[in-house]
């Protein structure tokens, strides 16, 4: 790996701070299973792309403006006037819909990312205590998010996200205030990418239940580190998440083995510490490459979803995700495949479109500089 005077110290700084961060989670203490957060939809993909890369991408230098809501800080000036948009079918009729944008202000120095992500579950059928049928209702959940970053020096970029986030579920309302807030170092020499990002940090406004105390919000700490190779166009990426907690094992009961003489639970079970298998559920392993640049294959393993859904008797390849994208310069388009658990893998398609090179809006184009051309980096 090359590197240019004075780049060494700085990469020094920045590997310093992350061990920091993970030696704090590490020496927290807490578990986390399913269910325990209000918005759990937050933690949700935002795009195909994303999907393939394991569900998290926060450090990812892509021209890819839905990247730039997984970490603020990877905004810049190249995704100026992408739009993204998807709309996918999930399981049992729910529908997940995501629209990303991004805007960079000459005179303000700054670039500005804009998101909307929206899940309908479908129609229910209202019914009384006796089971008579009144009707219907739907149930929905929607966030929005309004970032922007800057750029610190020659390799830094640092940017904020503010969120507002709004559930519906039949009579029951919710709304929260949130903010991530994010930092990534690029090098375009040694092509080494470095993100970390604070994610979902807010308070409720409205409660579900006003009389109840306000239930919690799914904060992150994220870590993400990625590496081009130098002859080969490979990135590899690395995610690691839940950094400000160390046990996210689900210690499920029928994991532990029986004796089946006496009907006793295992004693040797309860005291293992499983610490191999606590420290990589924390990660994401990733890679992309790219053909002829237009053409990108992508291949991703969540350790913690196959963990938490994979079955002991049949795991097939549960954690696991690939993904295509294609670039027609006007228009990119997505694919990304994600495998959840062996009763399906999940699918999406999502389209992103150079507004700029689609149309221009003559002198108002001009004005607002509709039409610049900016490099990525």
């Amino acid at each position: 790996m090359e590197m240019r005077t004075g780049q060494l110290p700085n990469i020094r700084k920045t590997f310093t701070l992350l061990a920091g961060a993970l030696l704090a989670g590490v020496y927290t203490h807490a578990q986390v299973t399913g269910g325990q957060f209000a918005f759990e939809f937050l933690r949700m993909s935002n795009s195909p792309h994303v999907s393939a890369l394991g569900g998290m991408s926060v450090a990812n230098p892509g021209s890819d403006i839905s990247l730039a809501v997984q970490n603020p800080a990877l905004m810049r000036p190249g995704l100026h006037n992408q739009l993204q948009l998807n709309y996918n079918g999930l399981y049992a009729g729910i529908s997940s819909s995501n629209l990303n944008y991004g805007y960079h202000v000459d005179k303000l120095n700054t670039s500005f990312a804009f998101g909307l992500q929206y899940l309908n579950y479908g129609s229910f059928t209202k019914t009384n205590t006796i089971g008579t049928e009144e009707g219907s209702f739907n149930a929905i959940d929607y966030a929005v998010s309004l970032g922007a970053s800057r750029s610190y020096r020659e390799h830094w970029r640092y940017g904020a996200n503010l969120k507002f986030a709004h559930s519906a579920l039949y009579t029951q309302r919710a709304t929260a205030a949130m903010m991530d807030v994010g930092v990534n170092y690029y090098d375009t020499a040694s092509m080494w990418d470095i993100g970390i990002v604070a994610k979902n940090m807010g308070v409720m406004l409205d409660r579900y239940i006003p009389e109840n105390p306000a239930e919690p919000i799914p904060f992150d700490l994220q870590i993400g580190v990625s590496k081009r190779l130098k002859h080969v166009p490979l990135r590899l990426f690395t995610t690691i998440h839940h950094l400000y907690e160390w046990d996210i094992r689900y210690d499920n009961p029928d994991d532990q083995n029986t004796n089946t003489l006496v009907s006793t639970i295992d004693s040797n079970k309860k005291t293992k510490s499983y610490f191999t298998d606590k420290l990589f559920r924390h990660f994401i392993f990733g890679a992309e490459i790219t053909l002829g640049d237009r053409i990108t294959i992508t291949g991703s393993y969540n350790v913690l979803r196959r963990r938490e859904l994979a079955l002991q008797t049949v795991q097939g390849i549960a954690g696991f995700s690939f993904g295509a994208g294609i670039n027609l310069n006007k228009f990119m388009i997505h694919y990304g495949r994600s495998y959840y658990h062996i009763a399906g893998p999940y699918n999406e398609i999502g389209l992103t479109m150079r507004m700029n090179k689609l149309f221009g809006l003559g002198k108002t184009g001009e004005r607002i500089h509709w039409n610049a051309d900016h490099p990525d980096w």
